[in-house]
């Protein structure tokens, strides 16, 4: 079972990761681009003075995005080459292949990352404790847009229309993971209600999103 799971988590990667890094390595420069460009601005708006909080959000931002992003690559599969059909006719479970699929998206978004773990390392140097705290966030904010990804391109009958769907609730999670992370850092001074507060709605909306995917989204046609 394991061997078979790893095989398919495998195959999600080669397909929707180093096929695209190895052939489209534009797309690849234009995904490490976005974060930093979003750093380079707040940077120079505020003439280095919020270099720390830029990470952090440029950090929120590429997570975010790369969950996102898995809606489009899902909605292409399964609507243009119908992937989808020929994976739910397999033993492969939604849960299993939506976690190759994310973990595609990671594997893909590696350059950006690397940087921004090295960048948040030496401006806002967080320790251990500070460390697994945005950790947590970040894995928050990647499961939510998963989840959001996956649910919609169950729905979405076009590539394009899948898109429609990207920015209707990233406002309100990104709003508490940047509150969290830049308390946690120091940037923010929260108190402890306040920041209990902003891990409940932000678990709770995961927990929820999650919760729909399982109930809502169409793995097999009907």
């Amino acid at each position: 079972m394991k061997n078979r799971w790893s095989r398919q988590i495998l195959a999600a990667v080669l397909v929707n990761s180093i096929y695209a890094m190895k052939n489209y390595p534009e797309v690849l420069f234009n995904t490490a681009l976005a974060p930093l460009s979003f750093l380079l601005i707040v940077n120079f708006v505020s003439r280095g003075g919020l270099v720390g909080q830029a990470i952090e959000g440029a950090f929120i931002m590429s997570m975010f995005s790369n969950g996102m992003a898995l809606q489009g690559d899902l909605s292409h599969l399964k609507n243009d080459l119908k992937l989808q059909d020929m994976v739910v006719s397999t033993p492969t479970t939604p849960g299993v292949y939506v976690l190759g699929m994310a973990i595609s998206e990671i594997v893909y978004s590696l350059p950006a990352l690397l940087t921004l773990v090295g960048l948040t390392a030496v401006f806002v140097h967080p320790n251990l404790t500070q460390a697994v705290e945005l950790l947590g966030v970040m894995l928050l904010m990647f499961t939510v847009s998963v989840t959001i990804g996956f649910t919609l391109s169950t729905f979405s009958s076009d590539i394009v229309q899948s898109f429609a769907f990207s920015g209707l609730i990233s406002t309100l999670p990104t709003t508490y993971a940047a509150e969290i992370a830049q308390s946690t850092t120091g940037f923010l001074q929260l108190s402890t209600v306040e920041l209990i507060f902003a891990w409940v709605i932000l678990i709770g909306i995961t927990l929820t999103l999650a919760l729909i995917a399982v109930k809502k989204a169409r793995w097999r046609e009907v």
